[in-house]
C-alpha cells in the first residue's frame, strides 16, 4: 500500500520570493529622467493590458510621476496615498510588509503603522546601490499582487535598460 502523493509545493512561497525581490533589485542610479521612463513604461504596459490603473513615483515629499489611466477611480488616489506611506516608511514593498506582518501574527490596521500608512500591496521601493531606498513606485487598480507584479517588471525593465 503505498501513500498518497503529496500535492506539489510551490518552488518558492510568496513571503520568501518578496524578501529575494527586496534584496535584488536594485538600480545603480535613479533620477528624474529614469522616473518618467519608470513610469511612462507602467503606463505603456498598463494600456496593452487594459489595465485601470493609477501609477505614482514619489520621494518622501515630492512627486516625481503620476498617471491615471482610464478606468481608475479616485479611490486609487488614496490606495497610492498609503501604500507608499509604508514602502517608504519600512524601506520594502508593502506587500512585503503585510506578509511580515502576518507571520509575526500581528495586525497591520491594528496601529502597527502610522497613521495614513497601509500594508496592502503595490507599492515597491526604489533602491540604488549605495544609497537605499531613494522613492517609491506605486501601481493601484489591480489585485495587491498584481500591482506589486506590475511595480517589480517595471524596475526590473529599467535596470535593464539602464545597463
Amino acid at each position: 500500500m503505498s501513500a498518497a502523493p503529496a500535492e506539489p509545493q510551490p518552488a518558492v512561497d510568496r513571503r520568501t520570493q518578496l524578501e529575494l525581490q527586496d534584496a535584488e533589485l536594485t538600480l545603480a542610479r535613479f533620477d528624474l529622467d529614469d522616473a518618467w521612463w519608470l513610469g511612462s513604461w507602467i503606463v505603456a504596459h498598463s494600456r496593452e493590458h487594459s489595465y485601470r490603473v493609477a501609477v505614482d513615483i514619489r520621494r518622501v515629499n515630492q512627486v516625481l510621476f503620476h498617471a491615471a489611466l482610464p478606468g481608475a477611480t479616485p479611490d486609487n488616489e488614496h490606495w497610492i496615498a498609503q501604500k507608499s506611506a509604508t514602502c517608504l516608511r519600512m524601506e520594502r514593498a508593502s506587500s512585503l510588509v503585510s506578509l511580515q506582518f502576518e507571520a509575526m501574527g500581528l495586525d497591520p490596521l491594528r496601529g502597527w503603522l502610522p497613521e495614513g500608512a497601509l500594508a496592502a500591496g503595490g507599492s515597491v521601493p526604489i533602491k540604488v546601490t549605495g544609497a537605499g531606498t531613494v522613492a517609491a513606485v506605486t501601481v493601484s487598480g489591480l489585485s495587491s499582487d498584481d500591482d506589486h507584479d506590475v511595480a517589480v517588471a517595471a524596475l526590473e525593465a529599467l535596470r535593464e535598460h539602464q545597463g
